[in-house]
């Protein structure tokens, strides 16, 4: 695995609506099926729904699950350029859905019974 550090000039995206109340899990993002960009970065972006069972079984990766196996939230952003990356997935919380790179679909706000979403 490689790591690389960068500095971004200003604060995280923040997809929480009350900062002080929510729990995440450590993950491992997977880099499968993720387009690079036009500086050729590969990034997950904060407020992506996530699953792929990370929840019981901390060595599976977490992957894009706008669905009915939606586990989490992406906390940050994730740089899976190099590969698989070490990320955070909010499991309880309220988000907010403004900040969202897409909106959740019924299928994930019902799978995500500790999330609330807040416009």
């Amino acid at each position: 695995m490689k790591f690389t550090k960068e500095s971004f000039g200003g604060p995280q995206k923040q997809i929480l609506k009350f900062p002080d109340h929510y729990v995440a899990l450590a993950v491992t993002v997977d880099d499968e099926g993720v387009s690079a960009d036009e500086n050729g970065k590969k990034i997950v972006p904060a407020g992506t729904i996530v699953g792929g069972g990370f929840i019981n079984d901390t060595s599976k990766f977490a992957v894009k699950s706008n669905d009915e196996n939606a586990e989490g939230v992406l906390f940050n952003d994730v740089d899976v350029t190099y590969g698989p990356a070490a990320g955070a997935v909010v499991i309880h919380g309220f988000i907010e859905t403004g900040k969202l790179p897409e909106s959740p679909t019924e299928e994930a706000v019902s799978a995500l019974k500790q999330i609330t979403f807040i416009k």
